[in-house]
């Protein structure tokens, strides 16, 4: 019989209160818990948190903690989550901290989300701690360069796991380094998604939308003389006249971006939204993905021209709500079926190209999208293989 066992899912929804993070924490806690393990998730990175009522880091954890509390209610862990306090006496809350304690104690695994949570007493002690990466690239540059704030962070985890899943191939030029890196992928919680399930409130049906930060600073990286970019903004305005040129409306729900780039973008066509508004609560965020007609959207710069083969998790939910994506080449197609219901593109013809095929037969490639969602990112079947991994 399956050992049922206890895991500690650490991540950084509270210190990060918007959907998106909240979404890709969630679906790992619901997977586990589908395949029958007790789970536990805890925040404990020792970081100030951000509260998007004032727009600010804060200390003052009123906002995280009401949010944390309202997200676990929603998903059926009301007593299993907690939250450590960056204050004088690291306040726990949530658990007891006998609980917290106990939940370290008898962990089998810890799963570090996004590695952000840097691993420090309690969480060295478990066994089996999990560094899962859902940002390639930037880690192994630093790796390859000697930081030792990297090499620190990577070596306290005795697995690693990356959605960089061309890691190692001949094609991608990411460098590797001492650790090695298993690929994996977002899990997806399918019925969360279902169109059928939860109906979208409001209208977005005929337009393609994204949700994405307009420009990033700070995560540029130099590597073997060039440099790569973090910041998607750099290839949206590749295609900037994408509008004109498709006839097919796409809408952009932004952040970080600047009422002089909202009206350009406006200019050629774009609708632009407040991605923060709609990214405060998580069920309108799905409302707004579900009720678009697909996906249309870029990737960074660092994993386009150096091959990583990572896939956006966000796209990974329009996939299982029946939508199509059509997004930027990371040589993701030589793990994922492209062509039907999913599109890479490399150039403005193959945009154009995918547009038409998609509205050529709209639902065969929504049934082709959700598909793929079933076949690559079922959340049982996805976390099943990373237990494998990891030889639970």
């Amino acid at each position: 019989m399956r050992k049922r066992l206890q895991l500690v899912v650490l991540g950084i929804v509270g210190r990060m209160p918007f959907a998106g993070v909240a979404w890709q924490a969630l679906q790992y806690l619901e997977g586990f818990r589908r395949l029958g393990h007790d789970v536990y998730y805890i925040e404990d990175t020792w970081d100030w948190p951000f509260d998007p009522e004032r727009n600010c880091i804060t200390n003052d954890n009123r906002y995280t903690l009401k949010y944390l509390a309202r997200l676990m209610d929603w998903c059926g862990m009301r007593d299993r989550w907690a939250y450590r306090a960056v204050e004088e006496h690291e306040r726990i809350c949530g658990l007891s901290e006998s609980q917290f304690k106990r939940a370290f104690e008898q962990a089998d695994a810890v799963i570090n989300v996004t590695g952000a949570t840097e691993l420090h007493e309690e969480h060295l002690d478990v066994p089996v701690r999990v560094y899962v990466e859902t940002d390639p690239v930037l880690p192994q540059i630093k790796v390859a360069q000697g930081d030792p704030l990297w090499l620190g962070l990577l070596s306290a985890h005795t697995h690693h796991f990356s959605y960089g899943e061309n890691l190692g191939a001949p094609s991608c030029g990411v460098p590797l380094g001492p650790f090695r890196y298993q690929p994996t992928r977002q899990p997806i919680v399918l019925d969360w998604w279902s169109n059928e399930a939860h109906p979208a409130e409001g209208g977005n049906g005929c337009r393609f939308t994204t949700v994405a930060n307009w420009q990033q600073s700070g995560k540029d990286v130099e590597w073997n003389g060039e440099i790569y970019n973090w910041s998607k903004h750099h290839e949206f305005l590749k295609f900037v006249d994408l509008p004109r040129r498709a006839a097919q409306p796409l809408e952009l729900a932004l952040s970080n971006v600047s009422a002089e780039c909202i009206g350009l973008l406006r200019s050629y066509g774009w609708r632009v939204v407040d991605s923060i508004a709609l990214s405060k609560d998580m069920l309108s965020y799905r409302d707004y993905i579900l009720g678009s007609q697909g996906e249309f959207t870029v990737a960074k710069d660092q994993n386009i021209r150096l091959r990583s083969g990572w896939f956006s998790d966000r796209s990974a939910c329009y996939l299982a709500a029946g939508l199509p994506v059509i997004t930027q080449d990371t040589g993701f197609g030589r793990v994922l079926h492209t062509g039907e219901g999913l599109f890479a593109f490399s150039t403005m013809e193959e945009i154009l190209a995918a547009f038409d095929a998609i509205h050529s037969d709209y639902k065969r490639h929504r049934r082709a999208a959700r598909a793929i969602a079933e076949e690559y990112f079922r959340a049982e079947k996805v976390l099943a293989k990373v237990l494998r991994g990891l030889g639970l």
